[in-house]
């Protein structure tokens, strides 16, 4: 049985892909970042101690701890705050190139793997016009990057170079080569 430490609608729908009996157990964390973690780092970090955290309660299971952060510039954009700051994420975005990385923790016991995917994403030239019509959906808000490439932010993206349900919030392929490793 594996537990999944997320309470990610998203994630859970993707789990099922591997055909795996899971539960979900969302692991109740303090998601501060300490200096020495690099910023491309933050998503396996964040990954890890929510795998860590559930892990410690159920240590004969299998846990999944997963973590998505959307990077441009030298900086990770979590998810908008407000309607202004999701017009701004997309603005910065708009006719650029963002890497989205997805951390991931599994751990049995004292037993643990961590890996990251990454994806490159492109967005077609935004208006403001089009900004604000997306933001109006609502669908930015509660979305690392203000977007979700699996909805009406498809319709943003010029291309991806990677996986694409990296970008949803879960590397299914990566994930299901790394169960059967850790399996062994």
């Amino acid at each position: 049985m594996i537990i999944l430490a997320s309470a990610s609608p998203r994630r859970q729908e993707l789990l099922r892909l591997l055909g795996e009996e899971f539960r979900v157990i969302p692991a109740d964390i303090d998601e501060s970042v300490t200096e020495h973690v690099a910023l491309h780092q933050i998503p396996a970090y964040l990954a890890d101690k929510k795998a860590a955290y559930v892990s410690a309660l159920h240590p004969g299971d299998i846990v999944l701890g997963c973590d998505t952060g959307v990077f441009i510039d030298n900086q990770m954009i979590g998810k908008p705050k407000s309607e202004r700051a999701a017009f701004e994420i997309l603005k910065t975005l708009s006719g650029r190139t963002h890497r989205v990385i997805t951390g991931c923790a599994l751990y049995r016991g004292e037993k643990k793997r961590v890996f990251s995917a990454v994806t490159e994403v492109e967005f077609y030239p935004l208006t403001d016009a089009e900004i604000r019509a997306y933001i109006a959906t609502g669908e930015p808000m509660d979305k690392a990057g203000a977007y979700g490439i699996q909805g009406k932010g498809a319709l943003l993206i010029k291309g991806i170079r990677g996986d694409y349900f990296n970008v949803v919030g879960l590397p299914v392929a990566a994930l299901k080569r790394e169960l059967a490793a850790f399996a062994e």
